[in-house]
């Protein structure tokens, strides 16, 4: 079970008075992918135009180079705002296929300062029904302590 207390409070030291996005977005995805052998890729998409996402810092193999708000499990947490825990990724519709190794998926939206959409926070995981309730709870409240203010 990943310890969310120890990682926030490890990325909260390590986080400490930073404000330039990209530089955060690195330090967390290296510290959430390392917290669980169950997270195989790890990273950030970035609102790097109108409806559309490019990939920012990650961990693991590749990922997708661009995704539209339109398309995949990440555009869906962009598009609605909503927190995408999806258990079974074949399952879902329009799921774009980064890598095939891919069973679960877990997207968090990423807002700063007045709800602005910075991105999203996306956990692929190559087991099936990898994540749960508390998980994406745990990340939300990191991510809103992150980037809350920015």
């Amino acid at each position: 079970m990943t310890d969310y207390h120890d990682l926030a409070a490890r990325i909260r030291a390590l986080t400490h008075g930073e404000t330039d996005e990209v530089a955060l977005m690195a330090t967390l995805a290296c510290e959430i992918h390392h917290a669980s052998g169950r997270f195989d890729w790890t990273g950030f998409y970035r609102v790097t135009g109108p409806e559309m996402l490019k990939i920012g810092p990650y961990q693991g193999g590749h990922g997708c180079l661009t995704i539209p708000f339109s398309r995949g499990v990440c555009g869906a947490a962009a598009r609605t705002g909503a927190v995408q825990l999806v258990p079974d990724v074949d399952a879902f519709p329009g799921h774009i296929a980064c890598a095939s190794t891919t069973r679960s998926e877990l997207v968090i939206p990423v807002t700063g300062a007045g709800g602005r959409l910075i991105g999203v926070l996306d956990i692929d995981s190559d087991q099936p029904d990898a994540f749960t309730q508390r998980d994406a709870a745990a990340l939300q409240e990191i991510l809103d302590d992150v980037f809350g203010q920015l």
